[in-house]
């Protein structure tokens, strides 16, 4: 349960966070109340833009320039740290209330020593010195489970793979022993074994030291393995709070149960997820009423009225809705509010034991890509004279085949092959790596084709990447970007048949026709991942390369994307290659599976086989990892 305000070690109220901006004042954080008990984890969740990190911040006087606190207290152990000034605050900072970054490589000092940054928060908050230090910053390095710390302590952080930098900023933020750990979004890019390794030290460390956790993230997964009590941001707000357990059981905000419906799984498979449209409305107005409700299916009048309270529904549960009497009533009487009746089933084995229907994509059809005995190595040169002393053998060997209008789910750890597999179907890796083996699409050679062939089969084959933002030239409008592919793989379309094209595109993958004009900064993640599909969907390819394209989006927008990716192949049989860690998107969209291991497939068969009955041990070791839950909605 959520600690009452007189028993909580943070006991935070009314705290307004304002931030000025060239277009006005914006109220980041807005009236927010919490309290966390010692050895408490609390978790706050909510899409991009809520002001989950922003109250991190605020907690700990880490706001940028442009913000501050406008008014409220945040008492820690009966101190307003609100009130301190920054000379005490720093003693604050570290030895009182830590902090886990979301992205390790851009938090730790690229060159600093991994054991220098350790032994810097020890020689700041603690009274060892030198060799002292250095020792309790070794046996850091071993309590998060890095390999030979004695020699590890002297390395950089590129030496570091992304688990093990994670690992050091958790040694770095519990070095002084904190009594609370704010941890923000510290699994979001990792696989799921790294991820519940991760997860079990949070656990193991937060009982050994008896501290409390502010767990923020937007996996629902995570929060109901780890959280006693959960808040829900939206628009700078808290919408529902309550202990985790009945958060989950019985979930009540609007908002809360689309998230709910907008989770993927096996039983939701050839179903449109609940996806929520629109998005978190700018925080620099003045709100009349309900901040949900333009994007809320059950909207009235009265929700415009006033801005709802947030109000006691059931002990210890709070919502920030004003309709939920008639809510209730409509569902009661079968009239059958817009919202998704919410059931979790408890066992962590529902998700991949329920029985799959029928993919989407209907029977199995042609073969269109085979790939027999890939290899991709790359060369390791040393000396002045750049010579071949090994090789990166990256893949190894990988045979698999596709069929039209079907997908293939390829995944696996980080650095297992699964990107690099795909980008040598691409072409992609020509020059930087040596390619042998076979691969064909609709029967023709695409390792060996050059020329005009290679550019006929780029028609055919188009990749999403990982990252929009990166992917996407920032220096050019919506408009050229895709008018690029058009022009470059489509001779035969004279400037006008493009420009008609693009505007189908764009409505195609529901972005306005004004958004040709615009460039990608101006966009939303989601939005931007749009305009990558649309790019990619411009040359009208038969199989479409997706690498981890929702990997970095909240849950809502999630929905969106595989939404759109579900409709495009129902509509026009395109075929994915689809490269993922996430399991819940692999039992959503996948026909079959194949697993990666160290640059080999281990394991093969379509989707329900793999999922429900693996054969292979590293199979079960990754389904065994994936923090679950599983969601019907009725």
């Amino acid at each position: 349960m959520n600690a009452p305000a007189q028993t909580a070690m943070l006991d935070v109220r009314r705290l307004d966070v304002l931030l000025d901006s060239d277009h006005g004042v914006v109220h980041a954080v807005d009236a927010l109340d919490l309290a966390i008990a010692r050895g408490q984890t609390f978790a706050l969740v909510g899409e991009s833009g809520c002001g989950k990190s922003m109250t991190a911040l605020a907690l700990l006087r880490l706001l940028p320039d442009a913000g501050r606190i406008e008014r409220g207290r945040t008492l820690l152990e009966g101190v307003d740290l609100n009130r301190l000034p920054e000379r005490d605050m720093r003693t604050v900072r570290g030895r009182k209330i830590s902090i886990i970054f979301q992205e390790p490589a851009t938090s730790l000092n690229p060159v600093m020593r991994v054991g220098d940054q350790i032994v810097e928060t020890i020689a700041t908050h603690t009274s060892l010195r030198g060799a002292a230090a250095r020792a309790k910053a070794v046996e850091w390095l071993r309590r998060v489970g890095i390999p030979e710390p004695e020699r590890r302590v002297d390395d950089y952080p590129f030496q570091l793979s992304g688990g093990q930098k994670q690992r050091v900023m958790i040694a770095i933020a519990l070095a002084a022993e904190p009594e609370l750990l704010i941890a923000d979004e510290p699994t979001t890019a990792l696989d799921v074994t790294i991820q519940a390794q991760i997860l079990e030290l949070l656990r193991t460390l937060q009982a050994q030291l008896g501290m409390a956790m502010m767990l923020i993230t937007h996996d629902l997964g995570i929060v109901r393995s780890m959280a006693h009590h959960v808040a829900l941001m939206y628009a700078g707000q808290i919408v529902e709070s309550a202990p985790a357990e009945e958060f989950f059981r019985h979930p009540r905000h609007p908002y809360a149960r689309l998230l709910f419906g907008a989770l993927p799984s096996m039983g939701r498979r050839g179903e449109h997820l609940a996806a929520i449209p629109g998005t978190v409305p700018a925080l620099n107005q003045t709100f009349g009423g309900c901040r949900f409700a333009q994007r809320c299916p059950a909207h009235a009048a009265e929700c415009d009225a006033a801005p709802p309270p947030l109000a006691q529904d059931a002990p210890g549960h709070a919502v920030r809705c004003v309709r939920l009497t008639q809510i209730d009533a409509a569902r009661a009487a079968g009239k059958g509010e817009p919202l998704p009746e919410v059931h979790v089933v408890e066992s962590p084995e529902s998700a991949v034991a329920a029985p799959a229907p029928a993919a989407a994509a209907g029977a199995p059809g042609s073969t269109l890509l085979s790939v027999t005995d890939l290899k991709v190595h790359f060369p390791i040169r040393k000396g002045v004279l750049r010579r071949t002393a090994g090789w990166v053998k990256a893949v190894d060997g990988v045979s698999l085949s596709l069929d039209t209008g079907r997908t293939l789910a390829l995944v696996g750890e980080s650095g297992c092959g699964k990107t690099t597999t795909g980008k040598a179907l691409l072409r992609l890796l020509d020059g930087v790596a040596t390619i042998s083996g076979q691969a064909s699409l609709h029967g023709q050679d695409l390792l060996r084709a050059g020329g005009r062939s290679l550019k006929r089969l780029r028609r055919d084959i188009q990749i999403i990447f990982q990252d929009p933002y990166a992917s996407l030239n920032p220096r050019m409008r919506v408009g050229e970007i895709l008018d690029e592919g058009l022009a470059s793989l489509r001779p035969d379309m004279d400037a006008a048949s493009r420009q008609a094209a693009l505007l189908r595109l764009l409505d195609q993958v529901g972005l306005r026709a004004d958004a040709r004009d615009r460039y990608p900064h101006e966009f939303s993640g989601g939005q931007r991942q749009r305009i990558a599909i649309a790019r990619a969907l411009a040359v009208e390819p038969k199989l479409m390369v997706c690498d981890e394209p929702t990997s970095a989006l909240d849950v809502s927008v999630q929905a969106q994307i595989l939404n759109l990716l579900h409709a495009l192949q129902r509509d026009m049989g395109i075929a994915y290659l689809f490269i993922t860690h996430n399991f819940g998107v692999v039992e959503y969209l996948a026909d079959d599976i194949a697993v990666m291991q160290g640059g080999r497939i281990v394991e093969t068969g379509p989707a329900e086989r793999v999922l429900t009955r693996p054969d292979h041990a590293y199979t079960r070791q990754l389904l065994d990892a994936v923090p679950r839950f599983d969601v019907e909605a009725a």
